[in-house]
Order: C-alpha cells, then sequence, then structure tokens
C-alpha cells in the first residue's frame, strides 16, 4: 500500500496500523508540513524500517517511477497542504498542490491500473452547518475557505473517476481535526 503524506501525523499512525496489520506499505512524502522522525518511531516500534521515498505528488516522473518499480495494489491519500488560514491567503498553493497533486497522482494510478484509494477528505466540505451534529448523510455544501473547496474538487474528481471505471473503488474520510497519540507516546 502506497501511503502518501505518510511522515505526516495522520499517515504516520496509519501506516504503523497497517504493518502491525501484516500489510507491506511504502510512504511517499514531500516532508514540507512533515517529520522523517514520525517513521523512525514507528520503525522503534515494529522493529524494522519503513521504506520511503521523499517525493511531491505534482511530481508526475517521480510518482511513474515510483509505480514502475513497486508493486501497489492500493494507494492511501494523505498528502495535501491543510491550513484553512494559509489557504485563504495562499489559495492558488493550496490548488496546485492538493488539486492537481491528486490529478498527477490519480493519472499514474490508472496508467498502472491501481484502482483502490482512500482519500484524506474534510469535514470541512460541509461548509456552514445546516444541522448539528453533522452527519455523513447531509450534502456538502459551500466550503468556506480555499483548503475545504481544494478538499470538495477532488472528491469531485474521485466520484466522476468511479463513474468512468466500475473497478475503481474509493473511500472518502471526512474527518474533523484529528487528536490522541500512540500509546507509547
Amino acid at each position: 500500500i502506497l501511503v502518501t503524506g505518510g511522515a505526516g501525523y495522520i499517515g504516520s499512525h496509519t501506516v504503523l496500523e497497517l504493518i502491525k496489520e501484516g500489510y507491506d506499505v511504502l510512504v511517499y512524502d514531500n516532508l514540507s508540513n512533515s517529520s522523517k522522525l514520525s517513521l523512525e518511531r514507528v520503525s522503534q516500534l515494529i522493529e524494522k524500517k519503513i521504506p520511503f521515498i521523499e517525493g511531491d505528488i505534482r511530481d508526475e516522473n517521480k510518482l511513474n517511477s515510483l509505480f514502475e518499480s513497486n508493486m501497489i495494489d492500493a494507494v492511501i491519500h494523505f498528502a495535501g497542504l491543510k491550513s484553512v488560514g494559509e489557504s485563504v491567503v495562499e489559495p492558488l498553493v493550496y490548488y496546485n498542490n492538493n488539486v492537481f497533486g491528486a490529478l498527477q497522482l490519480f493519472k499514474v494510478m490508472q496508467k498502472y491500473n491501481v484502482k483502490k484509494l482512500v482519500f484524506s477528505s474534510s469535514a470541512t466540505v460541509y461548509g456552514e452547518p445546516t444541522n448539528v451534529p453533522l452527519s455523513e448523510s447531509m450534502p456538502v455544501g459551500k466550503p468556506t475557505n480555499p483548503y475545504g473547496m481544494s478538499k470538495l474538487m477532488i472528491e469531485n474528481i474521485i466520484s466522476d473517476l468511479c463513474k468512468s471505471d466500475q473497478e475503481f473503488s474509493a473511500t472518502v474520510l471526512r474527518y474533523f481535526n484529528p487528536v490522541g497519540a500512540h500509546e507509547s507516546g
């Protein structure tokens, strides 16, 4: 399983759980808002090195090389910029990284016939809530910031991809701010 953004907070916790469940994992991360230290800690917990490739999801050539040289069955896509406030100040940076990066990743997945995806979206796709608490069955609204809009745009791309290819399966996770830590501390 390829985990993009696997050196980040959610990514590194997911990598740990995947490995504990017996999956082979490959981490791809540009380290722009993460750290190799998180993977070193995971390596200590599982007592083995985690395969890591430093790279950006917008780099189609590097992604092609990655998929060419590894047997990838599925992708868990966590890579992306994530600051709501920063996205308001620099919307083009967010659309370029999050949306264009996802397009590059999905294009390469399609080329190498990888048709299983888990995407890390956000509850920000609901926009201003009309009812609380929010539920998964609620329609998405108009996100109030470029970060949320980038996540909604990617969700729409995934939906269209699934419609165009009945074999492509995707799960979208719309969580709020995740908190907590592994029991190791």
